[in-house]
């Protein structure tokens, strides 16, 4: 699986980040939703033990292995220019139009 990112997304991603060290996860979320899941993206100190890499050119991405088939090989992730969310799709679908990045460092 491969996420692709432009400058523009990349550059918000670097923000939500910012100093302190912290990896990505693509995570399909049906706990506490109150429907079928949400896809979000965390930010997390470290890979969780079933955590399987996703490809990308900046950042390092996981996703959990159990959840890896609810997304496409290739997907394309950008930043809402007018909103603080991001747009996750590929080119069959689109995942989420409003995916927001959630802080679960300590």
């Amino acid at each position: 699986m491969r996420i692709q990112m432009d400058d523009y997304t990349e550059s918000k991603i670097k923000e939500k980040i910012g100093d302190r060290p912290g990896s990505l996860r693509l995570v399909y979320d049906t706990i506490n939703c109150g429907c079928n899941g949400v896809v979000t993206l965390q930010i997390a100190d470290k890979p969780w033990e079933t955590d399987v890499p996703v490809e990308s050119d900046t950042f390092e991405v996981w996703t959990d292995r159990q959840q890896e088939q609810q997304f496409d090989p290739v997907m394309k992730l950008e930043a809402d220019r007018d909103y603080p969310s991001f747009k996750l799709s590929s080119d069959g679908a689109v995942f989420s139009r409003n995916l927001r990045v959630t802080d679960l460092r300590e």
